[in-house]
Parts: structure tokens; C-alpha cells; sequence
């Protein structure tokens, strides 16, 4: 009997799968090649059947013959500007991978043709950027949201039902975020991107930048996008000789009327770190990595928790499918990638680089 009834559910999923409508393909373009995480996501696109990765932009001669060879690309594929590759095919969104100096400027381009836009983690090197960006998007009406791994973290995810929607421990009173490695440099980065995250004036720092906006992006998610009413931070560098432009480790403590948040962020982890700690007034979750969550409430004792199998079909499973589902019209973006959320982020790394400049504490006005 129980054969038969999976048997059944089988054919009924199948059934429902067969009678629903295909979903339009998004049209994707990739714009920039200076940063890293860029030959994943080309991959990974080539790879899917919800969007149709029409080309690339770059102007660096040396980064289109580098993929072009690394990824088997022909040169038809690579454009010099975004209004060159627009004169050969229709582009719906952009996935931004320059330096982060120059989101502004992909941003502002994007606008001019109502292109929705995904940018690699943070949104701007300081405010005056971000409130920029923020006023291109709606003035354009486009989307505009941040791509940070921790996002479709199943733990993470799961952590906020927990903490919100069951109201499993209570309160908030202190958020905890490490996250970091061993240094751009120690973990094998490219040269041009090297180059460029150990530049201030590219990156708008160094670690603190790096690594600290995903605990200030995870925090304010906790927190519901509130803002924190101070913050204070500390930096050093450990590794002068290997990074004597930028700090190598920063800790950021951010202030709220009933709770804290203290963000590590740092270049000498001795292993990749992104993990996020949530205490409250009747327990904790902790999610030390991307498939593990532990959980322990007043009364018990710590426990694993069963994570649930994000697939492609659930938007927030990957931020391919996120952000095709974002330009359907199917989502409004809210939460971790939001641009609401970065603008708060980047408020608070603004603050923390001015509270490690002076030793103070830096109050933030609503």
C-alpha cells in the first residue's frame, strides 16, 4: 500500500510539473571580469535553462582572452561596451563583476536601458556611492541587488524561521558573524583582483570591506532592517608586508536599543569562515556553515536541526534563479540582496571606517 501511494504522489507531481507553463528565459549578460567569483558564475549560467547568457562586457583585452581561453568562449561573445553587445541581442539583466569603484558607472549604464541589475558583494565603496545607485535605480524604475553566497545558505535561511516566523528563542539580545580566510592573497587570487581589493580607493578598504558586510547584511536581516543607533570599530594590521594598503582584520560592534551585533571579519582566519550565531532571551541557532544548523532552547540540550532541499524552482535557492525571478515580476527583492538592506550595510561600514580611523564611536542618525 505504501508503494502505491508513492506511487501515485510520483505521478501526480509529475503531472502538475508537465501542465504547468514554461517560464520565460531571461536574457542575462555579465558585465565585468575583474573579479574572481566571475568564472563560477559563467559556468553556472551556461548551465541553466532559465536564463540564456547572451555575452560578456570588458574592456581589458587580457581578462577576454583569459576566459575566452578558461572557458572555451568565442571572441563574438565579448563586447567592448554594453551598447555594442545591445546592437547584437536583447539583454534583460546584468550581472555586475567590476571592482567595486565602478558599480556606480555599470549601474548608471544599465539604467539608461531599464537592464535590471545583480552586483557582486558590497553595493558601493561608501554611502555617497550607494545613496547614488539607490537614486539611479528609482529613477529608472530597475531592480538593483547584491549577490552575497550567505544568502542562499539553507542554514541561514532556516535560522530566520526560526528566530522570526516561530519566535523560537525569543528576542534578540546579541548576533554574532565571522567571516573571512586566510587573506585574498594566501587563497590564491588573481593578480587583477588582487590589485584592485587591496586598493582603497577601488575597494574602499580592505577586510573590513571584504568580509564585513556580510555580518553587517546577515545583522540587519535579524534585525528586520533596523538600524543600528551606534557602531564602533577597531582594525589592524597583522600583515603589513603583504597588505600594507588595507587592514587585514577588523571587528565591528553595532548597537541597538535591546540587542548587539559584533561582526569578525578578517584576512587571517586559518580556513574560509561564514558562519552566524543568533542568541535571545530563551535560546540559540547557530549556523557554523552553509548545510549545518544547531539549535538549543531554555530547558534543552543542543540539538541538530534536518535543513530543507532548496531546488531550483524556490528563488531563493541560488541567485541565478533569484534574480530571473526578480526581472519575471515574480519576487520584489527584500531581505539579504535587497537595496534597501545594502544601503543600511553600507551605512554601517562607513561608520565603522570612520569609528577605526578616530577610536571613537560613531552615533548614526535616522
Amino acid at each position: 500500500m505504501n508503494k502505491f501511494i508513492r506511487i501515485l504522489f510520483f505521478c501526480l507531481a509529475l503531472h502538475q510539473a508537465r501542465a504547468e507553463p514554461a517560464k520565460p528565459v531571461v536574457n542575462l549578460a555579465v558585465i565585468g571580469l575583474a573579479h574572481d567569483a566571475v568564472g563560477d558564475f559563467i559556468q553556472r549560467a551556461r548551465n541553466r535553462t532559465d536564463v540564456q547568457l547572451v555575452g560578456i562586457v570588458e574592456t581589458n583585452q587580457d581578462l577576454v582572452a583569459r576566459y575566452a581561453r578558461l572557458l572555451n568562449l568565442n571572441a563574438d561573445f565579448f563586447s567592448k561596451s554594453l551598447d555594442d553587445l545591445l546592437a547584437k541581442t536583447n539583454v534583460q539583466a546584468a550581472a555586475i563583476f567590476t571592482s567595486t569603484s565602478k558599480h556606480r558607472h555599470a549601474v548608471e549604464v544599465c539604467a539608461a536601458h531599464k537592464i535590471d541589475v545583480m552586483l557582486e558583494k558590497p553595493l558601493a565603496i561608501n554611502l555617497e556611492q550607494a545613496q547614488a545607485i539607490a537614486t539611479l535605480a528609482k529613477n529608472s524604475g530597475i531592480h538593483v541587488i547584491v549577490d552575497y553566497e550567505t544568502t542562499w545558505f539553507p542554514a541561514n535561511q532556516t535560522a530566520y524561521t526560526i528566530v522570526h516566523d516561530r519566535r523560537a528563542i525569543g528576542d534578540i539580545r546579541k548576533i554574532i558573524v565571522c567571516a573571512g580566510n586566510n587573506g585574498p592573497k594566501e587563497s590564491g587570487c588573481s593578480d587583477m583582483f588582487l590589485n584592485w581589493l587591496t586598493d582603497p580607493a577601488q575597494n574602499g578598504g580592505g577586510a573590513l570591506m571584504d568580509f564585513g558586510c556580510y555580518g553587517a547584511d546577515l545583522i540587519t536581516w535579524f534585525m528586520n532592517g533596523q538600524q543600528p543607533i551606534s557602531v564602533f570599530a577597531t582594525t589592524q594590521h597583522f600583515k603589513p608586508d603583504v597588505y600594507p594598503n588595507v587592514e587585514d582584520e577588523a571587528t565591528i560592534v553595532l548597537s541597538y536599543p535591546h540587542a548587539q551585533g559584533v561582526i569578525q571579519a578578517s584576512w587571517n582566519w586559518p580556513f574560509d569562515r561564514r558562519d552566524v550565531e543568533i542568541y535571545g532571551r530563551n535560546g540559540y541557532v547557530i549556523a557554523p556553515r552553509r548545510d549545518l544548523l544547531r539549535m538549543r532552547q531554555t530547558g534543552t540540550e543542543e540539538s541538530e536541526l534536518d535543513l530543507p532541499n532548496l531546488s531550483t524552482i524556490n528563488a531563493f535557492a541560488d541567485d541565478i534563479s533569484y534574480l530571473a525571478a526578480v526581472v519575471r515580476g515574480e519576487i520584489q527583492p527584500s531581505g539579504l540582496p535587497s537595496l534597501e538592506t545594502n544601503l543600511i550595510v553600507t551605512k554601517v561600514l562607513d561608520a565603522a571606517k570612520e569609528s577605526a580611523r578616530t577610536g571613537k564611536r560613531v552615533d548614526i542618525a535616522n
